[in-house]
């Protein structure tokens, strides 16, 4: 019996060194991963922002740091509220979410290529045969043979990733991931700025309500004072008229700014997950102004805005596709093994004279299939010129979105000041008016025309006010909102970050000095 087991180990040495074998040259076939490797697409980045403000200067590095709850730099408590709901109860968030669990689901179906693939079956037949008597019937049947089949099976199959077919698609699942994080912030980012953005649009209303108000008790003291002088003899009956008119209008723009408020109250409980019928916020009149805001250089957008970093992920998934197309031309290896017991007798059907085994490799190339892996070669590269496209179009609109917010920021802190000026004068001037009627010596008309351009000048700096606050949330979201790519890389557990920025994106931020300038609420 010894000598059976030592030329059993005799026959089984050659066969585990050439498995041995076998799979150190599938290793170092594995090695050679075909395809483009990836670099991140090149962009155009200014050195600098052409409508900052003057006074901007170097930032302290605490300035880099994560900003987090950006909105709480308005320091109004309502608002946090309101963001904190929409965190946890926007359904456009959670649908991007959904999204991105969908991809981290992806990424572990493209790994589960790398192992082989383990099967098992058990089965049972049982067959019989009839067979002719002989005699002087011809359908008779004498007896039938019956016969039993029982087996248990394992199978196990593996294709090697010999051209890095597999790591190619699981580094564009893994990009895909990465890319899906970064559609998740950016749909959570755009949906608080709009919160942001839509909260002081409808504080601003608010204040035009308190504005037409005011004026409407204006309008009726000044009625008050023409039907005083008409009944003294001292006014015409069309200044009662005209008095009259200018009040009724007036009353008619205060409830026609309620339809906006309203609209906009709605809209501000679709984003916070609540149906419009339940939800309100209480009026009050807009008193903020616009804070300093911490902004990146121009080199450093490209890491702090997360459609950005979405469209470069895409690009690099669309690149290890190339790759994947390219290994189809490749011939496939698959090692295949399986084993069992096979027995005519259930009560013998785990013994040794009952097992049976099989194993190879099967190498397969497909020689002629009228041209369609270059067809997929020739789209999987148009997909990447395509989202190479995507990226640098995104770079582009984000400095874009970046000016256009600098420049309403500049220019709306300008035009406030002239504004605020001319409102102090329209005042001025409807009081002096107004004493001239008192005395007698100018008309109705005078006061008319003087008390039209006080409230339109007063209207417009309350409008002022609020497109500043406006666009002060859009240059938040522009620069990312306090997002920073190394947040992807951290969601997805990737410790490999997407290709590095040239080293000019190291650049220091710069945040703007310029004190807002004070806004005097209208009365």
């Amino acid at each position: 019996m010894q000598s059976d087991r030592i030329s059993r180990a005799r026959m089984l040495a050659p066969r585990a060194l050439t498995i041995a074998v076998a799979a150190a040259f599938t290793g170092l076939l594995a090695a050679c991963a075909v395809g483009p490797d990836y670099k991140r697409p090149a962009a155009e980045i200014p050195a600098s922002y052409k409508e900052a403000a003057p006074g901007w200067k170097v930032a302290e590095p605490a300035d880099q740091q994560d900003r987090g709850d950006w909105w709480s730099i308005y320091e109004d408590p309502q608002l946090n509220a309101l963001e904190e709901r929409l965190n946890t109860a926007n359904q456009t968030v959670a649908q991007f979410a959904a999204a991105y669990r969908q991809a981290r689901a992806l990424v572990g179906e493209a790994r589960a290529a790398y192992f082989p693939t383990i099967g098992a079956s058990a089965g049972a037949t049982r067959s019989g045969n009839g067979r002719s008597s002989g005699g002087n019937s011809t359908t008779a049947t004498s007896r039938s043979g019956v016969s039993n089949s029982f087996n248990v099976q394992l199978d196990a199959s593996w294709e090697p990733d010999l051209w890095g077919s597999v790591t190619r698609s699981v580094n564009a699942q893994k990009a895909g991931q990465q890319g899906a994080a970064a559609d998740l912030a950016n749909a959570r980012l755009s949906a608080q700025a709009t919160l942001a953005q839509t909260y002081f649009s409808l504080r601003a209303l608010d204040s035009t309500q308190k504005l037409l108000d005011d004026t409407v008790a204006a309008y009726q003291r000044s009625l008050q004072l023409t039907q005083n002088q008409y009944a003294a003899g001292v006014a015409a009956r069309s200044d009662v008229i005209q008095a009259q008119t200018q009040l009724q209008s007036a009353q008619a723009s205060a409830i026609d700014n309620g339809v906006q408020r309203a609209q906009d109250e709605h809209a501000i409980a679709v984003l916070v997950g609540e149906p419009a019928s339940t939800f309100s916020i209480p009026p009050a009149p807009l008193t903020a102004t616009p804070p300093t805001v911490p902004a990146q250089m121009p080199s450093a957008l490209l890491e702090r805005r997360p459609d950005i970093a979405s469209a470069e992920r895409k690009a690099a998934a669309a690149n290890e596709q190339i790759g994947v197309a390219i290994a189809a031309f490749f011939p496939s290896l698959t090692l295949s093994a399986s084993g069992g017991f096979e027995n005519s007798v259930f009560s013998q059907l785990l013994t040794a004279p009952s097992r049976f085994w099989t194993l190879g490799p099967q190498l397969a190339a497909t020689l002629f299939d009228a041209g369609l892996r270059q067809a997929q070669t020739d789209a999987a590269r148009a997909a990447y010129d395509g989202d190479v496209a995507t990226y640098r179009q995104t770079v582009l609109a984000a400095f874009q979105d970046v000016e256009d917010n600098l420049a309403s920021q500049r220019i709306l802190a300008q035009e406030i000041v002239v504004q605020q000026q001319a409102v102090d004068s329209a005042r001025q001037a409807l009081a002096i008016v107004t004493n001239e009627y008192k005395a007698g010596t100018v008309g109705f008309v005078n006061v008319l025309t003087a008390q039209t351009t006080a409230f339109t000048a007063e209207q417009k700096l309350e409008n002022i006010a609020g497109q500043r606050m406006v666009s002060s949330v859009g240059l938040v979201k522009a620069l990312g909102g306090g997002w920073d790519a190394s947040r992807m890389n951290r969601e997805t557990g990737d410790v490999a970050a997407p290709a590095p920025l040239p080293a000019s994106s190291a650049a220091p931020v710069a945040q703007s000095t310029a004190t807002p300038p004070a806004r005097t609420q209208a009365e």
